[in-house]
């Protein structure tokens, strides 16, 4: 938040106005189109807030009087291009010089708290426009014709301390969409806000209303919370308020387990710093680059497996043996459960599977084979593989750090001197299909893929083979196998 912004509420409104026209003078193009027609235009919500937080929004949120076939013919020849999907809730989708808008008539809908879809009524005031919102600090208003700061439930004092409070009761909030929760946490993470102590109690007593809502919807909130530039205060929300044990139960379930190093209250807390580590490392290595919802999904379950795995041993250790492919078998089915792609399921579950592997090169050991191994079974995950794996070294003991970073650093090196001398992003056998066909004179079938396999395993284990090298292994292993005319 810009130093000194909050001098006085009187300030600060007109602020909000000065910077809301100074970040789209299109809102004033639009709101005399309106005021022609004799129709009143207000910006709303997160367009508002950001504009007090001196934060750039890249999208503009409209409300007004007009209803939406009347928004329609209002637009219809100013925008480059208009469109109609949600209008059957009220909304008109505008596109003007490389903004994009949306104009929603007033709201006054009412909910039947079963489902989460409104009955949609529209609405003849502002006020009650705001007083269905779901935060106070979302639900502040600048009328465009008078330049008019509208607050009726004082969202200006919840932005200046940072608050999340709800204009309604939280409780007839949350019943009436109860997707605001989730919501909670993630304008937590985004924005840096606490919850309202009354708003803590509506989610923790409420959290089980979440189950109304659709996985897909969970799944939209759960990603843009993680990837806030620190998810930590959301996640903790969540998991404090027993939603999570609802939506992604895995997380909190880490409390259970001690972390083997002793470093860490439970595992739960080290998944956090994991997360905030990757999260560094994002930063670090592509500052460019948009968050990594993979890399961060990964960071937050690598450890999920422990629990299920853990074993206390003589003498007051404790043990998570294969905690790993436990770990990527857990991730896989909650993520699934909730909808995420294919892609995302694979590569996530394949990151925590991958994880704990460095942990045996020791001090160099590995041969140039399982250094291979390494790099083809994270295939194009390895650049994560390598920010999750650094991460994951949360120990306080600057000395022990400092260690397994320095071997890391040979790792890569080692990879980056074999990848020198050999296509490590794209290993094959140096025969291909038909080349294996002729040499054994078979047809395509089950046995040229074990052939296939058997020079994919050679490969991996000594490197590329000159041609003639790769035929007679090729001959022997057929001779031995009974396949073909060897």
């Amino acid at each position: 938040m810009r130093s000194g912004f909050f001098v006085n509420d009187v300030v600060a409104k007109e602020n909000a106005v000065v910077e809301l026209m100074r970040l789209s003078p299109l809102a004033d193009e639009l709101a005399e189109r309106f005021a022609r027609a004799g129709h009143r235009l207000y910006l709303v919500g997160g367009s508002v807030r950001d504009a007090l937080l001196g934060r750039r929004s890249g999208d503009l949120d409209f409300t007004t009087d007009a209803r939406p076939d009347r928004v329609l013919k209002i637009v219809s020849e100013w925008g480059d291009a208009v469109w109609d999907v949600g209008i059957a809730f009220g909304t008109v989708g505008v596109t003007k010089k490389g903004m994009q808008l949306e104009i929603t008539t007033f709201r006054a809908d009412s909910y039947d708290r079963v489902g989460r879809n409104p009955e949609v009524t529209f609405g003849d005031t502002i006020e009650g426009d705001l007083l269905r919102r779901d935060f106070t600090v979302n639900a502040m208003a600048v009328e465009l014709a008078t330049k008019t700061f509208i607050d009726p439930h004082d969202g200006l004092s919840a932005l200046r301390e940072k608050v999340l409070d709800t204009p309604a009761t939280p409780q007839e909030s949350f019943a009436d969409d109860p997707l605001r929760m989730l919501r909670a946490a993630r304008f937590a993470a985004q924005l840096g806000f606490t919850a309202a102590p009354r708003v803590v109690d509506a989610m923790t007593s409420m959290a089980g209303e979440i189950d109304r809502i659709t996985a897909e919807r969970v799944q939209a909130e759960l990603s843009k919370l993680l990837l806030a530039d620190d998810p930590r205060p959301g996640l903790e929300l969540l998991v404090d308020t027993g939603l999570a044990d609802r939506v992604l139960p895995e997380v909190p379930g880490m409390r259970l387990a001690i972390d083997e190093h002793h470093q860490h209250k439970d595992v739960y807390q080290h998944s956090l710093t994991v997360l905030a580590q990757a999260i560094e490392l994002e930063k670090t290595h592509e500052p460019t680059s948009e968050p990594d919802l993979v890399l961060r999904l990964a960071a937050l379950l690598h450890d999920v497996g422990k629990p299920a795995t853990r074993e206390f041993q003589p003498g007051g250790g404790v043990s998570f043996h294969h905690h790993e492919v436990v770990g990527a078998r857990m991730a896989r089915k909650r993520l699934r459960a909730l909808k995420y792609s294919k892609e995302i399921v694979d590569d996530v579950s394949q990151l925590v599977f991958l994880h704990l592997r460095f942990h045996g090169y020791g001090k160099g050991e590995w041969t140039d084979s399982a250094v291979r191994r390494y790099v083809t079974d994270a295939g194009p995950l390895l650049t994560r593989l390598h920010k999750l794996v650094r991460a994951d070294c949360t120990t306080r003991n600057r000395r022990k750090a400092a260690a397994l970073q320095a071997t890391y650093d040979d790792l890569e090196a080692r990879i980056a001197a074999i990848k020198a001398k050999e296509d490590l992003d794209r290993v094959r056998p140096d025969l291909n299909g038909e080349q294996i066909m002729e040499l054994l004179g078979i047809k395509p079938g089950p046995d040229v893929g074990k052939a296939w396999k058997f020079l994919k395993e050679l490969r991996l284990d000594r490197g590329p083979l000159e041609h003639d090298e790769a035929v007679a292994e090729l001959k022997k292993w057929a001779a031995e196998q009974g396949i073909g005319n060897t």
